[in-house]
């Protein structure tokens, strides 16, 4: 690693080569000032300020600490490996991760975590903390899977490599200046469960967090849309179709109205705006009018100041359904909204140069894609979210080839870099905000 590079990119160091990241800080390793080991009887020769020594006793101990988590990790390889598997092999959708919250909360207990589960009002979350540094660091699991695909979107992959970061710093949190934090967060995919965490306080005190996520192709600095949800429900009036249809108000052709509305919407809306939803209810029988229509709607923004324009427009045209048609319309929202996900720059440069010392792809840069509520975290305190390539761009969440591909060589080549990476980043983020506290 290079702990100790004059111009760092961001709050701690992280390292550069792979020799660094083993701690080899012999010929070819950096010294105190980056150009050698350092000498006996340097400082004292006058060839670097006594501070400058003393930092560099802390970055060459921050190696050696790196390297012990590395290999710490690998320790765990087996059962960190069969964890993702096992959630693998028992999907449960949002608040119903019974049996993968109690697997996780066991394990991290198992190692001397203080584990509480059920937290803060979720009976499928849970946290768990050691250490007691003066930087608290949250690694973020999730671990709910989809309806009908199990675990096409990786989440059995995420709540490995985060209790793999865990278990990997969990015997030097305190001589790397950390408390860790490990988050159980339920309902991902629907819920937003990191959003009612974080009303109830499950990441009050944290400095910085971070997850990794599966993906098609790698890329450290993810951005997400804003999303929203809409449930919508028109009252109509029953009739016979043929015997008294004047009487009749047609729930099911208010819905339609509504559609028509939204597809010419589209053609004026920006290009990283979407809406897309399913129709719940339209009728039961050919030969009955219907008095009610129901359907689930999504909307999607580039960023969450441009949600509530997108909604508003997509509600009017609800509600033009409603009034074409003299149905009542009523429009709610279900969920907590999805904020769009932005990563601290001093965090993410960090993560890329722990990336970088792990081998891993090199990131590409895309716009905004998919939704996380880990957004609502970013909003908040300093947070990243790399994805990690497990299919070369084969094939995307929520396919069924992707639920394959989560449990493939490449995934759990994943599961061990994202610990390592996480923990790797954990460590440089304590030792640069000792270093910013004079520590």
């Amino acid at each position: 690693m290079s702990p100790l590079n004059a111009n760092p990119p961001g709050p701690g160091t992280a390292p550069e080569t792979a020799a660094e990241a083993r701690g080899d800080t012999t010929a070819g390793g950096r010294g105190a000032a980056g150009t050698g080991t350092t000498r006996p009887g340097a400082a004292a020769a006058g060839a670097a300020p006594a501070g400058a020594a003393a930092a560099g006793v802390a970055a060459l101990e921050r190696a050696g600490l790196k390297a012990a988590v590395r290999e710490r990790v690998h320790a765990h390889r087996a059962e960190l490996l069969a964890l993702s598997r096992r959630l693998h092999a028992h999907p449960e959708t949002a608040f119903e991760e019974h049996r993968a919250a109690a697997w996780c909360a066991e394990l991290l207990r198992d190692h001397g975590y203080a584990v509480t589960a059920p937290a803060h009002g979720l009976a499928t979350a849970f946290t768990a903390t050691i250490g007691s540094g003066p930087v608290t660091v949250a690694l973020v699991c999730e671990y709910d899977a989809l309806p009908g695909l199990g675990h096409a979107c990786g989440h059995n992959l995420i709540a490995a490599a985060g209790l793999g970061a865990a278990l990997g710093l969990a015997p030097h949190a305190d001589r790397l200046g950390l408390t860790v934090r490990v988050i159980g967060a339920p309902a991902e995919e629907r819920g937003a469960g990191k959003a009612l965490l974080l009303d109830a306080g499950a990441f009050t005190g944290v400095d910085a967090a971070m997850m990794v996520h599966p993906c098609p192709v790698e890329v450290a600095d993810f951005r997400s849309f804003a999303l929203g949800t809409l449930a919508v429900r028109y009252t109509g009036r029953a009739a016979h179709p043929s015997l008294n249809p004047h009487e009749g108000r047609n729930a099911a052709d208010a819905l339609t109205v509504a559609q028509v509305a939204l597809g010419l919407l589209r053609q004026q809306l920006p290009p990283h705006w979407r809406v897309h939803g399913i129709t719940t209810a339209a009728g039961t029988a050919p030969n009955l009018i219907p008095d009610t229509a129901t359907a689930e709607y999504e909307i999607r923004a580039s960023a969450a100041e441009d949600l509530a324009e997108l909604r508003t427009r997509v509600e009017d045209c609800f509600r033009a359904g409603a009034l074409a048609t003299g149905c009542e319309v009523e429009l709610t929202r279900p969920e907590p909204d999805y904020l769009d996900f932005r990563s601290d720059a001093g965090l993410l440069a960090l993560w890329r140069a722990n990336a970088r010392a792990l081998g891993r792809p090199e990131p590409v840069e895309r716009g905004p894609f998919a939704c996380t509520d880990m957004g609502n975290v970013s909003h908040l305190l300093p947070a990243i979210h790399p994805v990690l390539d497990i299919t070369g761009g084969a094939c995307a969440p929520h396919e069924p080839a992707f639920a394959e591909a989560a449990v493939s060589p490449e995934a759990d080549r994943a599961v061990l870099d994202g610990a390592i990476g996480m923990a790797w980043t954990a460590a440089d983020f304590a030792a640069g905000h000792r270093t910013a506290d004079g520590g």
